[in-house]
């Protein structure tokens, strides 16, 4: 099962974040000299980063922004709100880039760090006024009052809404960023028992959800 995570979301409205600390503007040079980038795997990419190559934040940026936003998106269900969070996460990553192991996979560590900055947004969101709190998706809804089983994409982003924050977390980081147990037990500082059991229960609500409102997947 993958809801979605708002990827449509994910192609507009980062531009400044990725320019700021990717250095976009040393890449348009390379490109209009006609320089063209050799290709790096991860620990390719970890070396280059924590050696300073100016190229490397805009490489790191560029081949993880989908899958971070993404997340980040599915967390906070506001747009401005997971950019900044996805932004903070880079900056994160960046700066920790010199402690990180190289012989781990780069994504899951990402993901580590945006899941944990998405912790912290979504605490500090729940101290704000309750006249500064964003509504939970800025989106228009088109639909009416009534539910559409049809529309089965759009009734899943509904519950999946309604779920706890940390069953949330994990049921995107296993079904819509297909990390396993053990790495998400790392991502959010539980056991893998209790991932296990979050988990199950963010299934069995988001069922009851959709049962409720008459959506049958």
């Amino acid at each position: 099962m993958n809801p979605g995570a708002g990827d449509g979301e994910t192609r507009a409205g980062r531009a400044g974040y990725c320019s700021r600390e990717a250095g976009t503007g040393a890449a348009a040079s390379d490109t209009a000299a006609g320089t063209r980038e050799i290709p790096m795997d991860d620990p390719a990419l970890v070396e280059a980063l924590r050696s300073g190559d100016p190229q490397a934040p805009r490489l790191l940026v560029e081949r993880y922004q989908g899958v971070v936003f993404g997340l980040c998106y599915r967390m906070m269900c506001h747009r401005q709100d997971a950019e900044d969070v996805a932004q903070e996460a880079f900056v994160r990553a960046l700066r920790s880039i010199a402690g990180f192991d190289n012989s781990r996979p780069l994504r899951p560590w990402l993901l580590e760090i945006a899941a944990n900055r998405c912790r912290t947004a979504l605490a500090r969101r729940a101290r704000r006024p309750l006249a500064g709190v964003h509504p939970i998706d800025d989106r228009p809804d088109p639909r009416s009052g009534v539910p559409d089983p049809d529309d089965l994409a759009g009734e899943l982003e509904r519950g999946l809404q309604a779920l706890r924050p940390e069953y949330r977390l994990v049921f995107a980081l296993f079904h819509e960023q297909n990390l396993s147990y053990e790495e998400i037990a790392a991502a959010v500082s539980r056991p893998v028992g209790t991932v296990k059991t979050w988990l199950h229960r963010a299934r069995a609500q988001l069922a009851d959800d959709l049962s409720s409102r008459g959506v049958h997947c």
